[in-house]
């Protein structure tokens, strides 16, 4: 076939893009030709259509004020490609408004379903993947307006080939519009950060649209794809944690801790973001890092450290089975050590093996610094319950050992050098299993989880 098509059959192309809203990369992968519209065909739909978002790997666009045509299609973009095409990285935001339509847990939304078809409408192409583990991962397809937004896309989310994402069963879109006016932002009725935008996410369509400069956002974009490949990675078999990943040898640990702990250890993760998928094939991080070169598995976890603290600090010096071990007990509850042991109020100890059930328990409490954070997580769309019965499930199929950490050790907080030195002792199962000792501290799980969920299961326990 030539470079060129006949008018009719570009018109015949042109509405199957129209009625079926994309092409397949395979089509385009065999054709291997650069796909060029006449405009005469583009000015005789003109009268016919509001807008398409052409899926071949550029936006064409067909607006009653008038035309605008990109004359080759341009996909799966390398990042020195999209520099010579204009793209720039952009300045660094934060803090932009998130909304997300649906919830897993059945709660209401942050922005309607007619709010979020307005955004849709007002609407270069990229691939990529949520997760390095091609197994459990959610494929991710990126239409934007602009290349300085899929550069920096590109710089979070796994390189994959466009053959993979369009074979997938049930990828991501990512709408990227800069030139968004306020005039719609305003009759949508959303709020902006000023002139920078927002973002707007719809786990129904499973997908999200980046509004002005949401796409420089890097947080509030990786929570919007964490939140819309949640369900995807689970219906694939994958856990969706807000754990990091600590590496000692040939040993990996999966760690759950409070931020300020995270912030300590955060040389020695593998990545700072929060978001790891737990699969059968190992352990992978949701997104890139900077240093990332390609999609990259780790092998299962053999530790699971749960780190906790209480703002309120007393210390009891203990020794565990290995003799060499000296361990420092924290009471969240009382001033003075002795008494409150002799009362028998709980305690968090510094550190202490746990049965998966206790794991499980402690991980959907996820007690930090007197408040509790289920399942350690800020991604606010999943269900923890569920969640902790499949994570207990996972540590008793493939025997992954699992400790309670009090970050806060007597009058120091705990580093991640600090947390490598214990793992040997964790692997030989040196340090003493949690025995509760009754208490507030107990007391105040129970009444929290009880009120927050319904059904317990009978293998949690404290």
């Amino acid at each position: 076939m030539g470079p060129v098509r006949s008018f009719i059959d570009n018109l015949k192309y042109l509405l199957s893009v129209l009625f079926h809203n994309a092409v397949s990369a395979r089509y385009a992968e065999q054709e291997a030709e650069t796909i060029m519209f006449p405009r005469t065909v583009v000015f005789l739909l003109k009268s016919w259509l509001g807008k398409i978002v052409c899926n071949t790997g550029c936006v064409v666009f067909f607006t009653y004020r008038g035309v605008v045509v990109n004359d080759k299609a341009f996909q799966n973009l390398t990042t020195s490609e999209l520099q010579q095409k204009g793209a720039t990285i952009a300045e660094s935001l934060s803090g932009l408004p998130v909304y997300v339509r649906g919830n897993l847990l059945g709660g209401s939304s942050d922005i309607s379903k007619a709010q979020y078809a307005k955004l849709l409408k007002q609407a270069c192409y990229n691939y990529g993947a949520v997760g390095s583990s091609s197994e459990c991962d959610a494929k991710v397809r990126v239409i934007s307006d602009s290349p300085s937004a899929l550069l920096k896309l590109s710089s979070i989310l796994w390189k994959t080939p466009s053959r993979a994402v369009s074979h997938d069963s049930c990828p991501l879109t990512v709408y990227v519009t800069t030139s968004i006016s306020p005039g719609v932002v305003n009759a949508v009725g959303l709020r902006a950060q000023g002139d920078n935008g927002f973002i707007a996410a719809d786990i129904e369509r499973s997908s999200l649209i980046l509004c002005g400069k949401g796409f420089s956002d890097a947080n509030g974009v990786k929570e919007a794809l964490a939140a819309l490949s949640g369900p995807v990675i689970i219906a694939r078999g994958g856990l969706l944690l807000c754990a990091r990943v600590l590496v000692s040898g040939d040993s990996v640990i999966l760690l759950f801790a409070p931020e300020d702990t995270i912030q300590r250890c955060a040389n020695l993760l593998v990545s700072a973001d929060a978001g790891v998928i737990v699969s059968s094939h190992g352990v992978a991080p949701l997104f890139q890092t900077g240093d990332s070169g390609g999609p990259y598995t780790f092998k299962l976890p053999t530790v699971a450290i749960l780190a906790s603290c209480d703002g309120i600090r007393t210390k009891e010096t203990v020794r565990c089975n290995s003799p060499n071990v000296l361990l420092d007990v924290i009471n969240p509850g009382s001033a003075n050590t002795s008494d409150t042991l002799q009362n028998g109020s709980g305690i968090i100890p510094s550190v202490a093996k746990l049965s998966p059930g206790q794991a499980a328990y402690h991980f959907l409490a996820g007690y930090q610094n007197g408040k509790f954070f289920p399942a350690y997580s800020k991604f606010a769309y999943i269900d923890a319950l569920e969640l902790a019965k499949a994570f207990m499930s996972k540590l008793k199929d493939h025997q992954i050992l699992s400790y309670l950490v009090n970050a806060e050790k007597g009058e120091t907080s705990i580093t991640g050098k600090d947390l490598l030195e214990m793992v040997p002792s964790m692997l030989a199962k040196n340090f003493p299993p949690f025995e509760p000792k009754g208490g507030e501290l107990q007391e105040k799980y129970k009444s929290f989880l009880l009120s927050k969920f319904r059904g317990i299961p009978k293998g949690f326990s404290f």
